[in-house]
């Protein structure tokens, strides 16, 4: 009897194991489906119209307007960003209130460093008609800074430059250019 009931349990043992190993499914499928849930965005918008204001004494100040068709939010990434696939019109306004716009078919917002990069016909326009297109630029908000290293143009009143890669203060009053083309006024 001793014999037999052991027989029963090495029975009872044999098909709970061979139960549990077939039970348990892994399809790579359904793992990889894991790993995209986690890298999709925390959070997406459509049609943003964002503005930044500021308030001085009894007065509210427009800074800049930030509009875009996309948005998709990736704070939930260990190196958070905002991602803008297409496109953004960004309207920065100065203290006067003169308008300079920006504009690019696509644009990152790294939220840790404060970089944002802009790429595809970047476009800005001051509110004294001045120009600069490039492919791609990279805009420092902490030491506001731009820079590129691809080609670029410049049209302004005296003229149009033209080279690849420069790196400037926001209001390009400190403008240097890594190579340079077109006509240059200089003072003696």
């Amino acid at each position: 009897m001793n014999l037999r009931f052991s027989h029963i349990i090495k029975n009872l043992v044999t098909v709970l194991a061979v139960t549990l190993f077939f039970s348990c499914e892994n399809d790579f499928d359904e793992v990889q489906k894991v790993g995209v849930f986690q890298n999709q965005p925390i959070g997406e918008a459509e049609n943003i119209d964002l503005k930044y204001t500021e308030f001085l004494e009894d007065t509210v100040r427009l800074k800049a307007n930030l509009i875009s068709p996309q948005m998709f939010d990736y704070s939930n990434r260990d190196f958070a960003f905002s991602e803008f696939p297409k496109g953004i019109l960004l309207k920065v306004y100065d203290k006067d209130g003169k308008l300079t716009t920006i504009t690019s078919r696509y644009a990152i917002f790294y939220t840790e460093t404060d970089i944002i990069d802009l790429r595809g016909n970047v476009t800005i326009t001051t509110h004294q008609k001045e120009r600069l297109v490039t492919e791609q630029l990279y805009y420092n908000e902490k030491l506001e800074w731009v820079f590129t290293n691809e080609p670029w143009k410049f049209t302004q009143a005296s003229g149009t430059k033209y080279g690849v890669g420069f790196d400037s203060d926001k209001d390009f009053k400190n403008f240097q250019m890594l190579e340079m083309g077109g006509d240059f006024e200089l003072d003696n």
